[in-house]
């Protein structure tokens, strides 16, 4: 039997969890909490989850709830985490856990001291595409990697849309941007040592639109873009000293394929289809997790120094 899950909110990304955990004998989605009693109620029959809350405190007293899938507004991420990891459930964060290095330190704080598992939630990076382009880096493909390059974007028509304010934590660098950082870190295998953001605002006050440039060790260069303002866009790519790879679509993986060019060759290298949050369900399930405590605070310490050089204040 694996996981028993509580989730955290009827918001709309559960149906990627519950499509996930109906792929795995990993997970079981037990329960649902609303701050409406009634809302609970019925997307609990709507989805054939066993119990209803009609609050988040009596989600975390289910005694029948091993774990929490936390995918409130990005304001209240770390609050409701650490709230979890203290009622003595493991909780799985939706991305991105927090713009703060200092709240992200805490939260896993909270989680050693109740010693629960805590993990964020970027379920690209299970996903089998995203571990054959780690190993094609590890094996030389393309030589040393000199320079990364990433999208991600989208038109976001409803002004209403939580992304837009700015007392959630809302913004594009803290949407999809955030897929951008965590690509650029793991191609270059290392931390940034300098960082520098452009932002656009709209909105309530926040980013619609934000590029940012990453500087590594060894002089490696990411640049990358996001935004709320553009055409449908999301790619990433590595280039080295002997060639490049390129991914069409690494966030997602709904077609899990790496281009690589090698002088005048060009190879397609076609990896297996897979959910990415059974996948991460599985992982997190078996104890181990890939995204921990090091990897959290490293993102959220990069977001938080975007943020400052974009306002000016680095």
């Amino acid at each position: 039997m694996g996981l028993r899950w509580g989730l955290l909110s009827t918001a709309k990304i559960n149906g990627a969890i519950l499509g996930g955990a109906a792929l795995t004998d990993a997970a079981e989605v037990v329960a649902v909490a609303s701050r409406d009693a009634a809302r609970a109620e019925a997307y609990a029959a709507e989805h054939g989850i066993a119990r209803a809350h009609g609050s988040y405190e009596a989600l975390l007293a289910d005694p029948e709830v091993d774990a929490i899938y936390n995918p409130l507004p990005n304001s209240l991420h770390v609050e409701w985490s650490v709230k979890a990891l203290q009622a003595g459930k493991h909780v799985l964060c939706e991305k991105p856990l927090t713009r703060r290095a200092a709240d992200a330190e805490a939260a896993f704080d909270a989680a050693e001291r109740a010693d629960r598992v805590l993990m964020e939630a970027f379920m690209w990076r299970f996903l089998p595409q995203t571990a054959r382009l780690r190993a094609l880096l590890d094996e030389g493909a393309i030589g040393r990697v000199r320079a990364i390059r990433s999208s991600f974007s989208f038109p976001l028509a409803r002004p209403d849309d939580i992304r837009f304010d700015p007392a959630l934590d809302g913004g594009a660098l803290m949407d999809v941007g955030t897929y951008c950082v965590s690509g650029s870190r793991l191609v270059a295998g290392a931390e940034p040592v300098a960082v520098e953001g452009v932002q656009v605002l709209g909105g309530k006050g926040v980013d619609i639109a934000f590029a940012g440039t990453l500087r590594f060790p060894d002089d490696v260069l990411a640049q990358f873009d996001c935004g709320f303002a553009h055409a449908q866009r999301h790619d990433l790519e590595a280039v080295g000293e002997d060639g490049t790879l390129h991914l069409a679509d690494p966030w997602h993986g709904r077609e899990p394929v790496i281009v690589l060019r090698q002088g005048d060759e060009v190879s397609r290298i076609e990896c297996e289809q897979a959910d990415p949050y059974a996948l991460e369900l599985e992982a997190f399930a078996a104890g181990a997790p890939l995204l921990g405590r090091e990897d959290a605070v490293s993102q959220a310490r990069v977001i938080e120094a975007l943020y400052a050089s974009a306002e000016g204040k680095a």
